[in-house]
């Protein structure tokens, strides 16, 4: 099963646009917050809310099963920064998931934690590590997990709004 994760797309709508196009086939599309747009725009995303939604009725997290996988959604604002990962893998595990993907950070990473898989997709608008922007692609087969990095092209209209 493919699942496409994004996040902090910041209102750039042609990104999210183009990913949604460029999967068609893809099971699930997972918004990890900061989308700022009305949820009915993208009622194909499984959305929740991030630190700049405050005027969107998002949830502030969401519990997905994808097969045999659940995954904790959340933008991750609310963690604390220097033990964020551990904190999401500790809740993660408490919400009986095995996969948290997770925003805010505007920095893709992927690792696994007593064995919760954490996946931050990086931003879709404006990256803060020099990679560009950024999402996810994870295919879930039976137990595995795969994940890559899709990087897009950095443009000077992802410095404006």
């Amino acid at each position: 099963m493919k699942v496409i994760v994004v996040s902090d797309s910041h209102g750039k709508d042609s990104a999210i646009q183009a990913v949604l196009e460029q999967y068609p086939q893809a099971e699930l599309f997972l918004h990890c917050g900061d989308i700022e747009a009305e949820p009915q725009q993208y009622p194909q995303l499984v959305t929740v809310r991030g630190n700049n939604d405050i005027f969107y009725d998002y949830p502030e997290e969401r519990v997905v099963t994808v097969g045999k996988h659940r995954i904790y959604v959340v933008h991750s604002h609310k963690f604390t920064y220097s033990r964020r990962v551990e904190q999401l893998a500790q809740k993660a595990k408490s919400l009986a998931c095995d996969i948290v993907c997770y925003g805010h950070t505007h920095i893709a990473a992927y690792e696994v934690v007593d064995g919760v898989h954490v996946l931050n997709p990086g931003s879709l608008w404006r990256s803060r590590d020099g990679r560009g922007p950024s999402y996810a692609v994870v295919e879930l087969e039976g137990d595995n997990v795969d994940v890559e990095f899709k990087f897009l092209p950095q443009s000077k209209s992802n410095f404006f709004w």
